[in-house]
C-alpha cells in the first residue's frame, strides 16, 4: 500500500499517494537528449506546457540546461534568458503547478518569483549552497535527487559496492541536512535519479526495487521518460521508447513511486489510470 503525504503548494494542501502525479517536462534547450530544440522558442514551450496541462499533466516542469551524460553547464544568465520568460507567460496562461529545474539559486530564486510553485534540483543542493536557504525561506517543495558526480562524468564508469545502501544513505543525509537548514521535512520530495550516475543495471535494478526508499518516510519522484537504458534494453532511440516508459513507469508505481517524470503525458496517463484501477480494485476471487 502506497502511503498518502499532505503537501501544501501555493496555500492549498494536496495529498499525494491518493493517485499517481504526472510532472510533464518542458526542455527550453538546444541540446536535451531527447527533445533539444523542440521547445527552446518562448512560444513553442509555452504551447508545449498548456498541451501536457491538457493531457493531464499535474505539474510543468521548465529546465534551461540540458542534464544528459556529458552536457556542458550553461552560465546563470544564459539559463535565466531561457526559462523566465517561459515560466512568466505560463503563469498568466495557466493555473497548472509549475516546477522549476535547476540547481542554480539565483535562477530558482527568479523562477519562484515570477510564479514557479516547485523546486526540483538534480544535485541535491551540493552545486550551489545559497539554494537550500532559498527553498527554506520561499517555503516550496523541493525535489532532493541522488546523483553521482556531475552531468559531465556521472556515466564514465559508475560503480557501488551497495546500490540501494549507498542510495538510501546518501537520501537520507540530505534530508537531514536540508531540514537543519531550514526545510520543512514535509516540502521534501526524494529522487533516485535514475541514469544520473547509474549504469543500466543499475537503473533495471532500482526500478524493481523501489520499495527500498520507502523507509525515508517521504513521497517518490521517479523519471524513467525516455531514458539510455530503455534504448539498451530494447535497441532503439529515445523517440521509440514510450511502451519502455510505460513499463517502467508502471512497475514503479507499483512500488510506491507518487510522481512521475515524463515527456508524454496522454498516453502515460492513460496506463496510469489503467493500472491504480487494477491495484484498487476489491473484487477478489
Amino acid at each position: 500500500m502506497r502511503r498518502k503525504f499532505k503537501i501544501k503548494i501555493r496555500g492549498r494542501d494536496y495529498i499525494l499517494g491518493d493517485r499517481t502525479w504526472i510532472m510533464g517536462i518542458v526542455n527550453v534547450t538546444p541540446d536535451s537528449f531527447s527533445d533539444g530544440g523542440l521547445f527552446f522558442e518562448k512560444e513553442k514551450a509555452i504551447e508545449q506546457a498548456l498541451r501536457l496541462a491538457a493531457e493531464g499533466a499535474d505539474i510543468i516542469d521548465i529546465g534551461g540546461e540540458s542534464t544528459r551524460p556529458g552536457s556542458e553547464p550553461v552560465s546563470v544568465e544564459e539559463e535565466l534568458r531561457r526559462v523566465i520568460p517561459v515560466i512568466k507567460e505560463l503563469r498568466k496562461r495557466s493555473d497548472i503547478l509549475i516546477s522549476i529545474d535547476s540547481y542554480k539559486s539565483e535562477v530558482v530564486r527568479q523562477a519562484l518569483e515570477e510564479g514557479a510553485d516547485i523546486v526540483n534540483d538534480i544535485s541535491a543542493f551540493r552545486f550551489d549552497p545559497k539554494l537550500i536557504s532559498i527553498v527554506a525561506k520561499k517555503n516550496v517543495p523541493y525535489v532532493l535527487m541522488h546523483m553521482k558526480g556531475t552531468p559531465k562524468t556521472m556515466q564514465i564508469n559508475p560503480f557501488y559496492k551497495d546500490l540501494f545502501g549507498e542510495i538510501k544513505s546518501f537520501l537520507k543525509n540530505k534530508i537531514e541536512e536540508a531540514v537543519k537548514m531550514g526545510v520543512r521535512r514535509d516540502k521534501i520530495i526524494i529522487d533516485p535519479g535514475i541514469g544520473f550516475g547509474k549504469t543500466w543495471e543499475d537503473n533495471l535494478k532500482l526500478i524493481e526495487g523501489l520499495s527500498f526508499l520507502n523507509e525515508l518516510d517521504r513521497p517518490i519522484l521517479i523519471g524513467t521518460s525516455r531514458k539510455s537504458f530503455i534504448g539498451q534494453v530494447l535497441e532503439v532511440p529515445p523517440e521509440e521508447r514510450l511502451e519502455g516508459t510505460i513499463a517502467s513507469s508502471i512497475l514503479a508505481i507499483e512500488r510506491g513511486a507518487h510522481i512521475l517524470r515524463v515527456h508524454d503525458v496522454a498516453p502515460l496517463k492513460k496506463a496510469i489510470t489503467m493500472t491504480e484501477a487494477i491495484l484498487s480494485s476489491t473484487v477478489r476471487f
